[in-house]
């Protein structure tokens, strides 16, 4: 178990709560990237989850050059990272989730957006998939939230990248943390992190990486060469 000034454990219930979770919530995620245009919905998006656009926009700019490029979408949810790098001249994206009904959702982005035979979308854990192939980079966004067990996760996804990989953490401490805690205590797993422990963790990788914060999450980049 992390030294909880690393990672803050906010409940106990099993693994699989989560996956069932995001599956009924997929919808919803979806809309707070746009898809649900309300006034209510823009709001919300501004004061509480502006560190899901920078995180998004941060990843962009980091996945560059991304023509004729592979890419690893680790916890891909509906699919907005993985069509927006496609339509960017990604060669090749693979997305993998635990909650079948964003993968749906992720699916038929990609169809929409004319780049499906450049997007593949599977189901499954991401530490029992079998990964046969090495990317150029990967992305690890809104994922770490869920996971017990970081540094095996990050172990591999640097393992299966060859060039850049990113992840984001959510910060643990202030009103924004305290809040999402609340809320997700009758939903799933969460895990909070300090700047502390993701030093302590990544120091651990032996590869250069450099840590941002932006709003409430930790933005880690990982260069593999």
């Amino acid at each position: 178990m992390w030294n909880l000034t690393f990672m803050d454990k906010a409940t106990s219930a099993p693994a699989d709560r989560t996956s069932d979770f995001f599956h009924r919530y997929a919808r919803d995620f979806d809309a707070i990237y746009g898809t649900r245009n309300t006034f209510l919905n823009r709001l919300v998006n501004t004061f509480l989850r502006r560190s899901m656009k920078l995180r998004y926009e941060e990843t962009l700019k980091g996945c560059d050059p991304i023509a004729g490029r592979s890419v690893l979408d680790v916890g891909c949810g509906p699919g907005h990272y993985a069509v927006a790098l496609a339509r960017r001249g990604a060669a090749y994206v693979l997305g993998l989730d635990f909650a079948p009904e964003m993968l749906d959702l992720a699916r038929a982005r990609a169809a929409a957006a004319g780049v499906a035979e450049r997007c593949r979308f599977e189901l499954g854990d991401f530490l029992a998939y079998p990964l046969t192939e090495t990317f150029d980079y990967a992305v690890v966004m809104g994922f770490m939230d869920y996971v017990r067990d970081p540094g095996a996760v990050i172990a591999k996804v640097l393992q299966a990248t060859k060039s850049k990989a990113f992840f984001s953490f959510p910060a643990a401490g202030g009103l924004l943390a305290w809040q999402r805690r609340l809320r997700y205590r009758q939903r799933c797993d969460l895990f909070l992190y300090s700047e502390a422990g993701l030093k302590k963790l990544f120091s651990g990788t032996g590869s250069g990486w450099e840590l941002k914060r932006l709003a409430r999450d930790y933005f880690i980049t990982v260069y593999l060469r």
